[in-house]
């Protein structure tokens, strides 16, 4: 049985454990917050732009710590898993490293590189497992056409074009501030630079354009550069959207056999907010068919909290990483938003570097 411990109770936080509840071979055994309320169960005070606000639950199966060091020198504890607000992780991982722990940390991985870059090669040296928690590829949409991707099904990917957008949200004072979250192009489009390195490799260069706001990318587009010269993928990704447009994600994947598209997010406000599908999954195949393909995983709001902590989970039972939690990718994408604000900055194509 592996043996998790979260540091940080907030929404993530939040999400992980409750994803956590239906894990095989695994189970959450302690838990670090400064927050005396949460300590006692009272998460009352939790919500996020997706998944339901939190209420009251039982801990008393679960150890609580007040000092996140405390939970680290828990020798009963094998998977640190680090949910706290992002301009706190690189000290809580290294901590988390130094005392021998296996170490998944939320994305982003960092805002900067040096500290995305020191915690890589922190792991590597101890020779512990460092994950980084990027969701997408676990939700059955996104996991889906990964799968199609890598297997190419459908023959070879041609084109691709991804939406990532919202409103700048406000369930949080930790949110709301998207200067300690590296601005948009960071803490939001991590995502579309994680999950497009996951299918198509890490870009060789990127054309951007888009809005900057006190020093930070709050709006992109991009176009990425791949070595395949035929291959066009794109994205459009920020917080800029008016109140009611709380979130919206999809994509458009191009094959030499088939078309597959998707799109949805959270609508409306206080009680007409709703989650509105405006393109539900559909695979167009080469002869015209359309199909509604059956997907993986469970229909609950954690479920993809599941399958990532699972793959973590598998990662620490077989010696083998996977690929999708990568740290090093993890830190390859954020590379790629520092070459997006370059090439918004000064009108260039940049290279990843």
């Amino acid at each position: 049985m592996i043996r998790i411990g979260i540091i940080g109770i907030g929404f993530m936080g939040m999400a992980h454990y409750e994803g956590a509840k239906k894990l095989k071979g695994a189970k959450v055994t302690a838990i670090s917050t400064r927050d005396a309320k949460k300590l006692s169960g009272d998460w009352s005070s939790i919500e996020g732009n997706f998944g339901p606000r939190g209420g009251q639950e039982d801990l008393s199966k679960v150890k609580q710590y007040s000092d996140y060091h405390d939970l680290l020198a828990d020798p009963d504890i094998d998977l640190v898993d680090i949910c706290l607000p992002t301009q706190m992780h690189e000290q809580v991982a290294l901590d988390s490293i130094k005392a021998g722990k296996h170490t998944l940390v939320e994305k982003p991985i960092a805002i900067d590189l040096k500290a995305a870059n020191k915690m890589v090669k922190a792991a590597e040296k101890a020779g512990v497992q460092f994950m980084v928690a990027q969701v997408l590829p676990f939700f059955p949409e996104f996991q889906f056409a990964v799968e199609c991707v890598q297997s190419q099904k459908y023959g070879k990917l041609l084109a691709a074009h991804f939406r990532r957008v919202m409103a700048p949200p406000k369930w949080s004072e930790n949110i709301e501030d998207f200067q300690k979250l590296g601005g948009w192009g960071i803490d939001l489009h991590i995502h579309d630079n994680h999950l497009i390195s996951l299918m198509c490799g890490v870009p060789r260069k990127v054309t951007s354009r888009g809005i900057e706001n006190k020093g930070y990318i709050n709006h992109v587009h991009t176009v990425y550069d791949f070595e395949d010269p035929n291959l066009a993928v794109s994205c459009v990704s920020g917080g800029i959207a008016t109140r009611g447009l709380e979130f919206a994600h999809g994509y458009e994947l191009y094959f030499e056999d088939a078309t597959l598209l998707f799109g949805a997010g959270t609508m409306g406000v206080g009680k007409n907010k709703e989650w509105v599908v405006s393109q539900p999954l559909t695979l167009i195949t080469k002869n015209g068919q359309l199909k509604h393909p059956k997907l993986k995983g469970g229909d609950a709001w954690c479920a993809a909290f599941t399958l990532e902590l699972q793959a973590a989970v598998n990662a620490l039972e077989s010696g083998v990483e996977p690929e999708a939690l990568s740290g090093a990718l993890a830190r390859d994408a954020l590379k790629i938003c520092y070459a997006e604000a370059k090439s918004i900055e000064t009108g260039r194509s940049i290279p990843v570097k």
